[in-house]
């Protein structure tokens, strides 16, 4: 609360004020110099008088909610204009740039209740508005009433903001209708198809057809991802650019030596306000990392050996030994970061090449990472544990068509993997009692790997590691498959090769790459399904008539930072065109989307654009969004609950005793475990909220603007899906609370949950590698005799099939990026704004929301505790905290960094 509108309710000033015919507001500005690089420190202190005053200012007019305007009946009574005053100095404001006005406004009974404010700027340049708030206002209960803003205002445009009230289509006051209407249609904007500039704010669709340039050369041509069933895709954010010259289907890309423009590719402004957000940092970063880091790492390894030679050589990165020349361009752009922690990892003249962390993973132990028990409690508690599932059948049958590919059912026998089962059990006895799990990446890259392995550097194998459930609740590896295309032909299958468990001699060596060559197609799993579509582990079924020119494998860690984004920005595009900012999904959907189309847009320009630091660091980078496209055939948003992916991995079966519905076969899966509570959490506040708008299934039928949000997130944002069976009908409050809830945990945890760990889990490659580039040595050559010889000459061989020098440098650099928490992290149970809504109810569901959500860290913390629960920190010493809420850290300050805890409420990075 404002102290001045404190001391004028003590001391009656405003209803002294109201008599007179007047009441009083204060307006919260930042102007847009404070969000300029290297001018961090302003306000709008600087250059006040500008902006105050009538001439060349701001004004204001308020539209009443209950009062016509005689001129029209159909619209509220307008006021007349006010403008700011002086600045209240006397407070410190919350957020650093922030500034706090007074503002005085004409207005009587006549004029009724406020109900929205036109705002115009005719300042010289943008500022961002984040509240108006009016004191002593006759007809509400406390006397205020709230705009939220938090929005920009550009030079010469009319806006509208609505009070903070909460109101479906048919119960708008019918004399702020036509503003609601109108707002809408701005947003919409399809009566602009041209090039959009950074004031517009119009949000409608396109394919991805911006990833490639056409016109720099046939080399950097992409086909268009959406719009065929060849290769759908989700729809992203239009910029308007004009169309390629060499390919009218495509659009033309900026020029990627004018880095300042593109990295401001459109989209609407106010998706990407507030100085200090993830999204700003991250582009300032890409921009320092393209135009200085990249050309001094290869600087690095074309004066040094290309290759690590030993596990101290990458232990080296860390402890800052890697030396550079000096850098003049690099110590200019580490001027302008203005992040301290991106500052500590950019190297200026004369320092270390990096000064990257310590991965966590590697902290307590250096080698604990190459424990059985480590390498299978990741599959539970790391940055993947969406894939692993349970076995039930043996052998393990293969989904690909065999009249394409052949028979792939797997060559493990149950001879094999017998003497690793515990207890006496046979293979069936295993299965009965849902203690066999699998994770099977056999069929999802089998398709592919005859094209990948004749690429120089490339040698993947498809893998199957089948596991144990023990007694102690951990998993157990029992063997490693691994299987190339049959040398005839692919249509003949596959040739595979089973490698046991050995602890010791050369047998443990290739045991060690066997498990490297699995997760190297674990991480590429991770990063391109898991994570850029929130898409579970389930094996896609390959068809005869399935176009096959996709070739893909590893993705580097820092790519996964993406996966969420791809299916959930249809759905910040269509919530902004269908329901206005009063609607109550609108509200209780809208922080999930924070920074989503930001971050989205500086991906397509900087990451994995034809030519660009993906591509540069993966193999084949200009394959992989094809091959994500062919997995989104089979997405289902219907299946991205947790529940539901848990039961469909066969890793939980339905329970109606249980508050989440499903019973774990697994009692130690950390991300599972603390994955349902809080799916449970947000599916509660969400029913709630719901409840107070939709008391029944009519209300939820006569809402025309969520029936036109509806039909356009499946016929428009997924429109290359919208035949599918499994879209719900969306005519009840339970359909409608269950697709809330799932894009909530999308935008939320499950990002958490796949995102945040990848520093701590992969800064060190060793342990989660993304490339294997040599075959698997056999008796006879060189590499098998080198392990054969054990020590440093195997870790050699190990180290020289995984990732190289150069893709590590430069992977590990960015995913550190990548994988921190900002200074304005807005966590799950937070609101940036806490005015956002003015009902009561809502704000009490909301608060209880919190309150479950702090008693879940309660929980977290204890079972991390718990030396019973091995999962949860396991051989590395490593607490699973990748879902801790951290929504009691009200200051930031606890998630801030490399922390590895936090939920955030969206995908902002």
């Amino acid at each position: 609360m404002l102290l001045h509108g404190f001391f004028d309710r003590l001391t009656g000033k405003n209803k002294e004020a109201w008599k007179e015919g007047r009441i009083r507001g204060t307006a919260v500005l930042v102007k847009q110099a404070v969000l300029d690089i290297g001018d961090f420190s302003a306000s709008l202190l600087d250059g006040v008088h500008n902006i105050l005053g009538k001439d060349d200012g701001v004004s204001f007019v308020l539209v009443s909610a209950t009062a016509p305007d005689p001129s029209n009946v159909t619209r509220g009574k307008l006021g007349n204009p006010a403008h700011l005053e002086e600045m209240v100095v006397t407070m410190k404001s919350t957020a650093a740039g922030e500034s706090v006005f007074k503002v005085t406004f004409d207005w009587d009974a006549s004029h009724g209740i406020p109900g929205a404010v036109l705002v115009r700027n005719t300042y010289r340049s943008e500022f961002l508005l984040k509240t108006l708030t009016l004191e002593g206002v006759p007809g509400k209960p406390d006397g205020t009433v709230v705009f939220v803003a938090n929005s920009w205002i550009y030079p010469g445009a009319d806006r509208v903001f609505f009070a903070n009230d909460t109101y479906l289509p048919s119960k708008m006051p019918p004399l702020l209708v036509q503003y609601r209407q109108e707002e809408l249609n701005n947003l919409r904007g399809d009566s602009t198809p041209r090039e959009y500039k950074e004031h517009d704010r119009v949000y409608r669709y396109d394919y991805y057809n911006d990833i490639g340039d056409p016109d720099k050369g046939e080399e950097y041509a992409r086909p268009i991802l959406g719009g065929t069933q060849e290769l759908p895709y989700p729809r992203r954010g239009r910029t308007g650019r004009p169309p390629a010259e060499k390919d009218p289907k495509a659009e033309s890309r900026i020029p990627v030596y004018l880095v300042k423009k593109a990295l401001e590719i459109y989209v609407p402004r106010d998706e990407r306000f507030g100085h200090l957000k993830l999204s700003d940092f991250l582009g300032y970063s890409l921009k320092a990392i393209t135009e200085a880091i990249l050309p001094i790492i290869r600087t690095y390894v074309d004066t040094t050996p290309k290759e690590f030679d030993s596990f101290q050589d990458i232990y080296n990165l860390y402890d800052g030994l890697l030396q550079v020349p000096d850098s003049p361009a690099l110590a200019e752009i580490k001027k302008k970061i203005p992040f301290q922690f991106i500052k500590s990892i950019l190297p200026v003249a004369g320092d270390d090449f990096l000064n990257l962390p310590l991965p966590q993973v590697i902290k307590s132990d250096k080698f604990a990472w190459r424990t059985d028990e480590e390498f299978t409690r990741e599959m539970l508690a790391g940055v993947n544990p969406v894939c692993i599932k349970r076995v039930t059948e043996f052998p393990i049958k293969s989904t690909l068509d065999q009249s394409v590919y052949g028979d792939h059912t797997s060559t493990i026998t149950e001879d094999q993997i017998r003497p690793y089962l515990e207890e006496g059990l046979t293979v069936k006895q295993a299965m009965e009692s849902n203690r066999l799990f699998i994770l099977d990446h056999h069929d999802n890259f089998m398709p592919y790997l005859e094209r990948i392995n004749k690429l120089e550097g490339n040698y993947i194998y498809a893998s199957r590691t089948l596991l144990f459930l023990k007694a102690d609740g951990t998993l157990k590896p029992l063997t490693i498959e691994l299987s190339l295309p049959h040398p005839d032909g692919i249509q003949y299958g596959a040739e595979s090769t089973v490698y046991p468990p050995v602890k010791d001699g050369v047998g443990g060596q290739i045991w060690q790459l066997a498990k490297a060559y699995a997760s190297v197609n674990d991480s590429a799993w991770h990063q391109l399904i898991s994570h850029w579509y929130a898409y579970p582990c389930i094996m896609f079924q390959t068809k005869k008539s399935a176009t096959l020119h996709t070739k893909v494998l590893s993705f580097f860690e820092y790519f996964s930072r993406l996966n969420t984004h791809a299916v959930i920005e249809p759905f910040v595009i269509a919530t902004n065109r269908q329901l206005s900012v009063v609607h109550p999904v609108h509200k209780l959907l809208s922080p999930h989307y924070r920074d989503t189309m930001n971050i989205n847009a500086l991906a397509r320009t900087t990451l994995i654009n034809a030519g660009g630091v993906f591509e540069l660091t993966v193999f084949p980078g200009k394959y992989a969004l094809e091959m994500s496209s062919v997995v989104y055939k089979d997405w289902k948003l219907t299946d991205q609950g947790l529940p539901d992916d848990l039961v469909k991995r066969g890793m939980a079966v339905r329970d109606p005793s249980s508050s989440y519905g499903v019973r774990l076969l697994i009692k130690d899966y950390p991300y599972a475990v603390d994955g349902l509570v809080i799916w449970w959490a947000i599916e509660q506040w969400v029913k709630e909220y719901l409840a107070i708008y939709y008391p029944n299934d009519g209300e939820l039928r006569a809402d025309k603007e969520l029936e036109g949000w509806w039909k356009e997130v499946r016929e428009v944002g997924h429109g290359d899906l919208k035949e599918k069976a499994w879209w719900p009908k969306m005519q009840t409050v339970e359909e409608l609370a269950k697709t809330c809830t799932t894009i909530i945990w999308v935008a939320s945890a499950l990002h958490a949950a796949v995102n945040f760990g990848q520093y701590p889990y992969a800064g060190y490659l060793p342990n989660r590698p993304t490339v294997s580039r040599r075959k698997m040595p056999v008796e006879g050559e060189k590499e098998y005799a080198q392990l054969e010889e054990g020590g440093e000459e195997a870790d050699k061989v190990f180290i020289h099939t995984i990732t190289s020098q150069f893709q590590t440098i430069l992977g590990i650099t960015l995913i550190e990026i990548l994988s921190k928490h900002a200074s304005d992290e807005v966590y799950l149970g937070q609101r940036d704004t806490p005015e956002w809504t003015s009902d009561s109810k809502a704000l009490e569901a909301f608060k209880r929301f919190g309150t479950r959500l702090v008693e879940i860290e309660k929980r977290i913390t204890a079972m991390n505790q718990d030396p019973s629960l091995k999962n949860r920190n396991g051989p590395v010493n490593m607490p699973y905290t990748l879902l801790y809420p951290n929504t009691s850290d009200l200051t930031g300050e606890k998630g801030l960094g490399l922390t590895g805890m936090g939920i955030p409420n969206s995908v902002s990075i």
